[in-house]
């Protein structure tokens, strides 16, 4: 009977060996999130900003992103984000005057994890360093912003370079075009280069947007890969990510996280938050776990 009680506290503890290592190895980790959160500013009734604001940072929280992308951000959303959720700064303009004047593709970083070595905000259109420059079929200035970070909790790891972008809802053309820009734009980087790349695309899988980023195009493989269908390579039916505000989601994947070659995708999903009968916004936000190869 003892050697039996020995055998299964043996069993026990080399099960735990697995946990414990995944717990001490994780330091690595990052946690990225993309977060369209709706337009403060927009007269949305019972889902006013000011009715959701609580649940958005609940919500961030509840994920502890070391990256956070956010999309359709104003100036006193993001001062919203930065008071209640201690430890992140943040980075980026707006897309109307290269200030604070109306949406931003913000990108916000934990203090403790990342120090940004550059940045830069780019218009999604034939001028891409023309403040409010609209391009192809449009219907407004769209951006990306990107950062260039240094990680602070792993020795020596090559800088990370994360992108946030805000594609348009209604030029067909300018999806395609600016994907290809923002392709275009990682490329140059180097193949060394570590991306992360967050934002609502406005285009579902397989769409024209989609291809140009994560195709292989040329002979060439795309610089970065769709982190939800490495994590997940069958399509499933439920992988909506805008929901209106109403009970039933759409079934367009529309948000998306894309990571370069150098990361092991640990993790992807969307999340469904939803409290007292509320979404927290009008898009779910999309998330992923990488850990650097």
């Amino acid at each position: 009977m003892r050697s039996l009680t020995l055998f299964f506290m043996a069993a026990t503890v080399l099960s735990s060996l697995p946990a414990i290592a995944e717990k001490t190895d994780n330091t690595g980790d990052i946690r990225v999130m993309s977060f369209n959160l709706r337009y403060g500013s927009a007269n949305d009734g019972e889902n006013h900003w000011d009715k959701r604001k609580e649940l958005v940072v609940e919500t961030i929280k509840a994920f502890k992103p070391d990256l956070l992308g956010t999309q359709e951000t104003l100036a006193f959303q993001r001062d919203f984000l930065l008071k209640n959720m201690e430890g992140y700064e943040a980075f980026g303009i707006s897309r109307e005057d290269g200030k604070e004047k109306g949406e931003m593709t913000t990108v916000l970083y934990r203090k403790d994890r990342f120090e940004r070595i550059e940045g830069a905000t780019f218009w999604l259109s034939e001028t891409p360093d023309v403040i409010a420059s609209k391009g192809w079929d449009t219907s407004l200035p769209r951006i990306c912003t990107w950062v260039k970070l240094r990680d602070l909790k792993v020795k020596d790891a090559p800088p990370v370079y994360f992108y946030n972008t805000h594609f348009d809802h209604r030029g067909p053309q300018a999806r395609k075009e600016s994907a290809r820009l923002i392709r275009e734009h990682i490329a140059k980087l180097g193949v060394e280069a570590r991306v992360i790349l967050a934002g609502d695309f406005n285009a579902d899988e397989g769409s024209e947007p989609y291809k140009a980023l994560f195709a292989e195009i040329d002979g060439k493989a795309s610089p970065v890969l769709d982190t939800l269908r490495v994590f997940k390579p069958v399509r499933g039916d439920d992988e909506g990510t805008f929901n209106s505000f109403g009970p039933t989601p759409g079934k367009a994947r529309i948000d998306w996280v894309g990571v370069s070659r150098h990361w092991t995708v640990l993790d992807a999903a969307i999340d469904r938050t939803r409290k007292d009968g509320r979404w927290p916004s009008d898009h779910f936000p999309v998330t992923a776990v990488i850990r650097g190869k």
